[in-house]
């Protein structure tokens, strides 16, 4: 290790208290969708008063519809703000860099489930507690004080360096789109998610849709007459499993997914139906999420579950006659394989070796959905997606583990270095 790398490792120690207090102050705005100006306003400032050239919008719909990567959208965007802070070297002399983070969240659910309020983060050994504190506001933070432990030495990166910080990652990957075509681009991206150590090798692109499902009202005394909307929920349901099981049965198809117990869930995330206990219910609305393999076209995978849920409304008396509408309404996004041995991974790799101690930087696959496709598929940008270790995101009590947090940013601050190179402030 030089000197250098050491004084950047010690650094950001330095910085540290700072850095957590920063981070369970994001935790505080409930960035939830529809909500998440607030915080960006924070980040806004934060980046503003580090002296980056500062750039925010709301994403409009308009200038990225005709995206091959757009995901379509029910909900109006005037609340969801991108915010991006632009560092400009004295004389480039690295290469550029994106660091990228999502302030969106998804709902806590019941509060009383929880162990304490969601959105009033506490401290208990190495975890931090908080939605939205792993998924992923410990990731921007990494981010702003990688850069900050440069500047407490003297240093900047040599090269342009975007901070970004977008929304709609948990529903529609937008933000980042709305991003790039806006024309921030660079020769890599960081994005550190909560990935428990590793790098993500490959990852499931998602489709999000709803199915509305017609039943035939009558009073409960005559229910044989009647069909219930509900009740004809569970045909759609076993038509969407059987979707799932054959597409799981074709894993060995499809490289680092091979080897995956159980690769492609299609979750039913939401139901409602129905108005009244004494009524027949007249409808029913399934919300679903569904995974894909990489190299599957979103309007294939979305051709074969509206076939599936035909031929299954086919089968039933009333549902033949009545047919579900799918409305495909967020997620419409492929999924990416990062491409092994770029120049950009080997520095992650060196950088998290000395940053963790001798260990060796791990690959994974994993079935979630990740922004990191915008920059592969569309922006022809390796974007290494590397974060803390965590436990319970999108669930009770989501929490990030501290070393780990610690740990990512002495790794990306290393990487910076390396990548963009330095210069005297």
């Amino acid at each position: 290790m030089t000197e250098l790398q050491q004084r950047i490792l010690d650094a950001v120690d330095a910085g540290w208290d700072e850095q957590l207090a920063f981070t369970r102050d994001l935790i505080r705005y409930p960035s939830l969708r529809g909500q998440e100006h607030t915080a960006q306003e924070f980040v806004f400032k934060a980046l503003r008063g580090r002296g980056y050239a500062m750039d925010r919008w709301a994403i409009d719909v308009d200038t990225i519809k005709d995206h091959p990567g757009f995901s379509p959208v029910a909900v109006p965007y005037d609340n969801a703000i991108n915010v991006v802070g632009t560092h400009t070297p004295k004389q480039a002399s690295g290469k550029s860099l994106i660091l990228n983070g999502h302030i969106d969240v998804v709902p806590e659910g019941p509060h009383d489930m929880w162990s304490r309020n969601p959105f009033d983060p506490a401290v208990e050994g190495d975890w931090l507690y908080g939605r939205g504190g792993a998924d992923m506001k410990a990731g921007i933070a990494a981010n702003i004080f990688a850069v900050d432990a440069l500047k407490r030495i003297g240093l900047q990166p040599a090269a342009t360096l975007y901070q970004q910080s977008v929304t709609e990652e948990e529903c529609t990957g937008n933000g980042a789109l709305s991003a790039l075509v806006r024309g921030y681009t660079a020769d890599a991206a960081i994005i550190p998610e909560p990935e428990d150590d590793m790098l993500v090798r490959a990852n499931c692109g998602v489709l999000w849709f709803a199915v509305e499902i017609k039943g035939r009202p009558v009073h409960v005394r005559e229910a044989g007459t009647g069909s219930n909307a509900i009740l004809s929920a569970w045909t759609v349901i076993e038509a969407l499993r059987g979707v799932e099981a054959k597409w799981n049965a074709e894993k060995g198809m499809h490289p680092y997914f091979e080897d995956l117990d159980h690769p492609i869930n299609i979750n039913i995330g939401k139901i409602a139906g129905g108005d009244w206990a004494s009524s027949v219910p007249a409808w029913c609305r399934l919300d679903v999420r569904a995974a894909i393999y990489p190299g599957v076209e979103p309007k294939d995978a979305a051709a074969e579950i509206e076939q599936a849920i035909r031929r299954a409304a086919a089968g039933d008396p009333f549902l033949s006659n009545s047919p579900p509408d799918v409305i495909f309404n967020g997620f419409f996004a492929k999924g990416y394989v990062l491409e092994e041995g770029t120049e950009a991974e080997g520095m992650l790799s060196r950088a998290f070796e000395q940053a963790y101690e001798g260990e060796r930087l791990k690959s994974f696959t994993t079935p979630g959905y990740l922004d990191g496709r915008v920059f592969v598929l569309y922006g022809e940008c390796p974007c290494l997606v590397f974060g803390p270790r965590s436990e319970n995101i999108h669930g009770f009590d989501e929490r990030v583990s501290l070393e780990s947090v610690r740990r990512v940013t002495k790794t990306i601050a290393l990487f910076i270095a390396d990548w963009c190179g330095t210069e005297t402030i």
